[in-house]
């Protein structure tokens, strides 16, 4: 979830430079958070790459700024867009921009619970709690989000997210207050609610954390695949986007044994991963889209080209967010 170096898109107006294609570094972080990395190779599979000018859309939302992470609630899909200072509502009913909210800087993802969507701010250092009635938010809580390419979840009764230094915490929505806090490894920073446990990616230390809300503890540690940011839940699995290599790590949800580790060519900075339609989604700049199968646990098929790094599922749909675009895309799953 970054927008890709302004410099570089600039100089180059196009995805490759000389044949070279340049990382993105994450937004609102150092210049040297994410140097100039190898170019992305994406799959060399016959048969399974295929390009993004092939993509029939069904909607495309024109979104002020650099449109990135997003929720799917009861009627919406709502995205931040951090350049902005917004948080926009997409209307599914009518694939039309509803409200616009004020965020500053709004980062480390957005949540639906509770009524409510919950949106972090790097800027305020606080999560900002929005009526989606009415487009207004309601409440401010002061929680500094751990990395602004960190998470939020909801579950157990609560909304959860990584604070500094790298506590979870809990936020009673009662209250509208943290109530519970739980310190972790470095730089595990992305969690994500499944099935009675919360599930956070240790960036620092190559690993998925199981953590049991009803004990407070951490009951199990997986060694997965180089940086794990981004995660997702599907087809009794926990997936993790592996940012150092660009594998795609599938864990048993009930085991916590890595099945597989999936080849995906998209290493570097940004990008995001969902589960839908039977399948798992990733996006990351240069390869907008990758469709990984969980019956063979393998990549069914990857559109290279511009666009992408925020990705959501829902309402039958894959709602891309191409953040160096300015646009959100819906379409259908079945691409061919």
């Amino acid at each position: 979830m970054s927008l890709r170096n302004p410099i570089v898109s600039l100089a180059c107006g196009a995805l490759l430079c000389g044949g070279v294609a340049f990382a993105p570094r994450a937004f609102g972080q150092g210049p040297a958070a994410h140097p100039v990395e190898a170019p992305r190779k994406g799959v060399a599979t016959p048969g399974v790459s295929r390009s993004m000018s092939t993509i029939e859309k069904q909607a495309e939302f024109k979104i002020a700024g650099s449109p990135d992470w997003s929720v799917v609630t009861k009627d919406s899909v709502w995205v931040t867009t951090g350049r902005a200072d917004h948080v926009v509502q997409m209307v599914e009913a009518t694939n039309k921009v509803g409200f616009i909210v004020d965020v500053a800087r709004p980062c480390s993802g957005l949540a639906d619970g509770f009524g409510s969507v919950w949106s972090p701010s790097c800027k305020d250092h606080s999560v900002m709690r929005i009526d989606p009635a009415t487009g207004k938010v309601i409440a401010k809580i002061a929680a500094d989000p751990a990395n602004s390419e960190g998470g939020i979840t909801v579950g157990d009764g609560g909304v959860w997210i990584v604070t500094k230094p790298a506590t979870l915490v809990k936020i009673d929505p009662a209250t509208n207050a943290i109530i519970k806090s739980f310190p972790l490894p470095s730089e595990s920073e992305n969690p994500m609610f499944s099935d009675g446990f919360i599930w956070v990616s240790s960036y620092g230390h190559d690993q998925l954390l199981k953590f049991d809300p009803a004990s407070g503890k951490v009951v199990a540690t997986i060694a997965v695949g180089p940086k794990p940011r981004f995660l997702t839940a599907g087809a009794g699995s926990i997936w993790t986007l592996n940012q150092g290599d660009g594998t795609v790590s599938r864990v048993d949800a009930k085991t916590g044994k890595v099945l597989a580790t999936i080849a995906c060519g998209i290493q570097g900075g940004g990008g995001e991963i969902t589960f839908g339609d039977g399948f798992v989604w990733a996006t990351m700049f240069d390869f907008p889209l990758t469709k990984i199968d969980p019956a063979t646990s393998k990549v069914a098929a990857q559109w290279g080209g511009p666009g992408g790094d925020g990705i959501r599922f829902g309402f039958h749909s894959v709602w891309l967010s191409n953040g160096a675009m300015g646009s959100v895309w819906r379409l259908s799953p079945d691409q061919k």
